[in-house]
């Protein structure tokens, strides 16, 4: 399933990339809105996703270009806003075929399994059986502690989604994460994923209120705990969690 990005930003892209991973699809990016438009015949997208922030005016032209052959059951599109887009922008998005509008920022829990969601309603049932980003809501089976490679200090905050691939979380403080800049590693991270305390080596992958990390590795073995972990039902999981009453 391929998956078309029309976005100028790199930091947008990298989200996107993050947040679309778990479900499987093929990337293929565009920084012009008529390039992207010249070739969506031959890619031929399981859905599309656009900037309004980077393409104030061109959006309209791709949602109308796309809709003249494509429903909105064969190829979704989503838009992703930034701060300022007026509710009738969002008015004529819907009417004009868009599936979803998005904050680009991707900072919210809700946000990001929204966007989540509305792709993952076209993908086939075989692909749905790959690992998506878990809301961990109030389950609290994870936590997190991170040794800041800058000075030394603790970072510790509440988890908001966890995948086989990555994580994000809310720290306590701001200041923790003070001197992290994107793609730095921390190599001294502590997960914890129900009763089991595990030590992947992460790196900064984006964000601001909210971060985001990526799992560069694990020890031996940790990986597939982590990959159970999240394949297992909740109400099983439940059952094997001394703290949630197993």
């Amino acid at each position: 399933m391929k998956l078309l990005l029309i976005l100028g930003s790199d930091e947008s892209g990298e989200l996107v990339s993050r947040y679309t991973e778990p479900l499987g699809f093929e990337l293929i990016r565009y920084r012009h809105v008529l390039k992207a438009m010249d070739n969506v015949e031959e890619i031929d997208p399981a859905a599309i996703i656009i900037s309004a922030r980077d393409f104030p005016r061109h959006w309209k032209i791709l949602v109308q270009f796309v809709r003249s052959q494509r429903p909105k059951e064969a190829c979704p599109i989503i838009i992703l806003k930034g701060e300022k887009f007026p509710l009738e922008e969002s008015s004529q998005a819907f009417f004009l075929g868009v599936s979803g509008i998005i904050a680009e920022a991707l900072e919210d829990p809700e946000e990001i399994d929204r966007f989540q969601g509305i792709l993952s309603r076209y993908i086939p049932v075989e692909e749905k059986r790959k690992p998506r980003f878990r809301q961990t809501g109030t389950e609290k089976r994870f936590g997190l502690f991170i040794v800041n490679p800058v000075d030394g200090t603790l970072i510790f905050g509440e988890v908001k989604n966890v995948s086989a691939a990555g994580l994000s979380f809310l720290p306590v403080n701001p200041a923790m994460t003070r001197g992290l800049s994107l793609q730095m590693e921390l190599p001294e991270c502590s997960l914890r994923a129900g009763d089991t305390i595990l030590s992947p080596v992460c790196r900064m992958a984006g964000g601001n209120r909210i971060i985001s990390l990526d799992f560069d590795s694990f020890p031996e073995g940790e990986q597939a705990v982590l990959d159970e972990y999240l394949g297992t039902p909740p109400e099983v999981r439940d059952k094997n969690d001394p703290q949630t009453g197993g």
